[in-house]
C-alpha cells in the first residue's frame, strides 16, 4: 500500500485529505492512501519518515513549506528559486526531494481572468505560499509588491502607508495572508477597499470560507474575485503526477 500526506500544523480542515480521498474513490485508485500529519514541530519530521513504511509524497503546508527545506536531500530547480517547498517526493532510494506546485496552480487559476491592464499586483503576507506567488507573478511579466505589517528590505508597503492611490495603481491583490480563514471569517486584511474598483482581480488563497471578508469586499466594489480553491485543485494533481504512483 503506497501512502501519501499532508504535513502541517492544525490541519484537520484541511483540503487535500478530502480531495485525494475523493480521487482515489472516483477513479478507482486502490493501492493508495493519504492522511495528515499534524505536527507541534518541523523536528518531529524525520520521525515520520523514519516510522511510516511506504511513504512515496507529502504535501506540505503553514508554517513548514520553509522549515522543512534543511531536512530534504534535493530541491528542483522551481522550489530552490522560490525557497519554499509544498510537494515532497520520496524516491526509491530514500531520499526527499522538494517541489513547488503552488506556482503552477496559481499560474492557472489567475491566468484565464488577465486582462491588459493588469501590469502590477500587490501581494499581502510574505511567507511560504507568497514566495511562490510572486515567482509565478514574474513568469507572467507582473510587476509585484509585498505588503507586510512590518517593514523589511523585501516589503515595499506596510499596512499602514498602504493608501488609496497604491490600490489604484496595483489592479490585482492577492491574499498570501492566513487572515479570514475558517473559524475566523470575520477578519480580513487591514487594506483601503474603497479604492477597488471593477478593474481589479482580487484573489484569496484561502477557501474556506468560500467567499472570505477580503473577496466580499471585492465583490461589493465589482472587481473580479478569485478563491483559492481551483489553485488548490491544480497544484494537487501536480503534485501526483510528481509522485507518479500509478
Amino acid at each position: 500500500m503506497n501512502k501519501l500526506g499532508l504535513l502541517g500544523k492544525n490541519i484537520s480542515y484541511s483540503f487535500s485529505k478530502t480531495y485525494f480521498k475523493k480521487k482515489f474513490d472516483k477513479e478507482h485508485i486502490k493501492d493508495t492512501t493519504y492522511e495528515n500529519f499534524d505536527i507541534e514541530s518541523i523536528d518531529l519530521f524525520p520521525s515520520i519518515i523514519k516510522n511510516t513504511k511506504d511513504l512515496k509524497g507529502l504535501n506540505v503546508t503553514i508554517p513548514y513549506k520553509e522549515q522543512v527545506i534543511p531536512f530534504l536531500d534535493k530541491l528542483n530547480k522551481k522550489a530552490k528559486a522560490i525557497g519554499a517547498v509544498n510537494t515532497i517526493k520520496i524516491t526509491k532510494k530514500g531520499n526527499l526531494i522538494g517541489y513547488n506546485t503552488d506556482c503552477y496552480g496559481f499560474k492557472k487559476s489567475l491566468k484565464p481572468f488577465l486582462k491588459t491592464h493588469h501590469k502590477k499586483a500587490l501581494i499581502l503576507g510574505t511567507g511560504g505560499a507568497s514566495k511562490a506567488i510572486a515567482y509565478s507573478l514574474k513568469e507572467l511579466d507582473i510587476d509585484y509588491s509585498y505588503v507586510s505589517r512590518t517593514a523589511s528590505k523585501n516589503v515595499q508597503f506596510t499596512y499602514d502607508t498602504l493608501s488609496k492611490n497604491s490600490i489604484k495603481n496595483h489592479q490585482i491583490i492577492i491574499n498570501c495572508s492566513p487572515l479570514g480563514t475558517f473559524p475566523n471569517v470575520n477578519d480580513c486584511p487591514n487594506i483601503p477597499y474603497k479604492a477597488i474598483s471593477k478593474t481589479h482581480i482580487l484573489f484569496d488563497l484561502i477557501y474556506n470560507p468560500e467567499e472570505t471578508k477580503f473577496l466580499n469586499h471585492g465583490k461589493t466594489n465589482g472587481a473580479t474575485t478569485i478563491n483559492g480553491l481551483k489553485m488548490l485543485e491544480f497544484q494537487a494533481e501536480k503534485a501526483w503526477s510528481i509522485w507518479n504512483l500509478q
